[in-house]
């Protein structure tokens, strides 16, 4: 019997990372990136040049891709390839509910599986390989991918049948930590004012009630270390917001903080194009 053959499609930081993880488990992996496979592909790794290649030699494709219209634009490609073999596509971007849902019914319709599979932990997740990978879709399909999501991640959570409910999953876990930057920023700016150490507030808050991951990860190794280098851009904080956002509006669920937060994600991107999304603290302090 055959082994199963994977493919890897999208090499940036933490795709690159991902698919080396699958490398160092031993599992047989042809990669691509339109922006250069070459210098991008990890040591084991089968250099392909161009998509064609990778979906006629391998039967699993993942994706790691900045949006929703790349997504759909790739994966219409795998399914027009004369000859294809892959059968499966794993896609572990961020694109949206709406976006999963109509890059699935496409998919189908060409006889490919498609798994939603969205991961969270950023940078350095993907680098340490402790990922948590939320994944919906057919659960034969999930069980035959529990070798590859073991090597990439940490945790593997299948919250439902359907492509699109983990990207509903992944939007509500990134407002809650977008939220919890924006409240932590404006927290340690406010005890800066009144002469506190911001080593002995992040100290304090994280055994005390206020913890979070801004507390727990962000300010102690990004904002007090003045390196503002926690991995994940403040333009894809505030698509990943503004996708929840809109599928707020549209759920017709309660929408307060989600408005404003949204709103405040965008005014600090528009201010600070191409920062990492940490520096968010800086922009609420020039601001006051």
């Amino acid at each position: 019997m055959t082994a199963t053959a994977y493919g890897f499609i999208g090499l940036g930081n933490m795709g690159a990372s991902m698919c080396g993880h699958l490398c160092t488990a031993g599992l047989p992996i042809t990669c691509y990136d339109v922006a250069g496979t070459a210098e991008r592909a990890p040591d084991g790794a089968e250099i392909a040049d161009d998509l064609t290649i990778v979906a006629r030699s391998t039967d699993t494709i993942f994706l790691s891709l900045p949006d929703g219209s790349v997504v759909s634009d790739v994966t219409g490609e795998i399914a027009a390839v004369e000859g294809r073999r892959t059968t499966t596509v794993v896609d572990f971007s961020t694109t949206g509910p709406e976006a999963a849902e109509a890059i699935g019914a496409n998919l189908d319709a060409a006889g490919i599986v498609f798994v939603d599979a969205p991961v969270s932990g950023g940078r350095s997740g993907a680098v340490a390989g402790t990922i948590t990978v939320i994944c919906a879709g057919p659960e034969d399909a999930i069980g035959a991918l529990t070798a590859a999501f073991n090597a990439v991640g940490g945790n593997t959570f299948h919250v439902g049948p359907r492509p699109g409910q983990a990207q509903a999953m992944k939007l509500l876990n990134n407002f809650l930590s977008a939220t919890a930057m924006v409240a932590t920023s404006e927290a340690i700016l406010f005890g800066a004012s009144h002469g506190l150490d911001m080593r002995t507030m992040i100290d304090v808050l994280n055994v005390s009630s206020g913890r979070n991951t801004a507390t727990g990860d962000k300010f102690p190794n990004c904002i007090a270390t003045g390196t503002f280098d926690a991995g994940f851009t403040t333009t894809l904080m505030s698509k990943d917001v503004n996708l929840f956002r809109d599928q707020v509006s549209q759920a017709g669920t309660a929408n307060k903080l989600t408005e404003v937060v949204a709103a405040l994600w965008r005014e600090t991107d528009s201010a600070l194009p191409g920062s990492d999304f940490s520096e968010i603290y800086r922009f609420l302090g020039n601001k006051v």
